[in-house]
């Protein structure tokens, strides 16, 4: 378990931190980029959850508390060197637990006939602000993935990509299901 005494360091007053691993990267750095926004999406979940109940509340804070396994797979790049603990991974039951979850939801939420506008419910706009922040967190990881020396577990990825798909369809179900969704109409406007 994790046990913080202290909780300012200095370390990074000088604009750097330290991975899991031990080695000290800039605070701007891709891997650190990857993970704080993984932090974001958290918190914009913990935003969302206060307007949650039930089933949907259990599911948010189940994720949350995924989304730290996830940070702690970012903190610790896997570069082959023995480590002195076992690193915390994001495994494929995770993944599989979303896909469950999101055709559960989606059976009884009625097909798309146009895209969407977030919001609609409360709800509903904050799981597509957290929905977008996923997004986001997927680039950054896919970009952390393509550098040289910077492994990515490809089941977070699979992960982070599957979990924008389950608050899409969480949005929907948050709003009765699809019936108070806002449609998009193209050209509204001109």
């Amino acid at each position: 378990m994790v046990r913080l005494d202290k909780i300012y360091t200095r370390t990074g007053d000088k604009g750097e931190t330290r991975l899991s691993t031990g080695e000290v990267v800039p605070k701007w750095h891709p891997r650190v980029t990857a993970y704080g926004t993984v932090d974001e999406l958290n918190a914009a979940l913990g935003v969302a959850a206060l307007e949650a109940e039930g089933e949907m509340l259990v599911r948010i804070r189940r994720i949350q508390n995924d989304l730290f396994d996830l940070g702690a797979d970012l903190a610790t790049p896997d570069r082959g060197r023995v480590l002195e603990w076992t690193p915390l991974r994001i495994i494929e039951t995770q993944v599989t637990r979303l896909e469950q979850e999101i055709d559960a939801m989606n059976a009884v939420i009625p097909p798309l006939d146009s895209f969407i506008l977030p919001g609609g419910s409360p709800l509903a706009a904050q799981l597509h602000v957290a929905r977008t922040l996923c997004r986001r967190a997927e680039r950054e990881m896919a970009h952390l993935g393509s550098l040289k020396d910077e492994p990515v577990n490809p089941v977070a990825l699979a992960f982070i990509n599957r979990l924008s798909d389950w608050l899409f369809v969480a949005g929907r179900a948050a709003n009765k299901d699809g019936a108070d969704d806002v449609k998009w109409v193209p050209g509204a406007n001109r």
